[in-house]
């Protein structure tokens, strides 16, 4: 299983980053996927997941209205479309499956910094 985030980068207050994440070495289409995100001190928190098909499972309440989860099974890639990106929404972004063995794998993460 192999999973590569891209897309983060600096951005200001109120703008827009759309982070991606493909995944390969696993049967892409019929896992749910996840979004998390961390900071320095904390634990990794959830913030979407979205179903096989593509149907959104999950936000959590800090980015309701704001992100959106997608993917293109096609393409073997799930998306985080984030707008309205708060100093807040400061973290290293990671993509997450969980395969029918039960086996969590993660991305490498990408930085997202919204600053002024």
């Amino acid at each position: 299983v192999h999973l590569v985030e891209s897309g983060g980068g600096l951005v200001q207050p109120g703008g827009s980053l759309r982070l991606s994440c493909a995944g390969s070495g696993f049967t892409f289409s019929s896992l749910a996927m996840s979004w998390y995100r961390q900071t320095p001190g904390n634990e990794r928190e959830s913030v979407a997941s979205v179903s096989g098909g593509g149907t959104p499972i999950t936000y959590a309440d800090s980015v309701k209205g704001r992100f959106t989860v997608s993917r293109d099974n096609v393409k073997s890639t799930i998306y985080l479309q984030m707008d309205n990106l708060r100093p807040e929404d400061t973290a290293v972004y990671f993509c997450s499956v969980v395969t029918f063995s039960g086996s969590r794998y993660w991305g490498q993460g990408t930085q997202v910094t919204v600053s002024s």
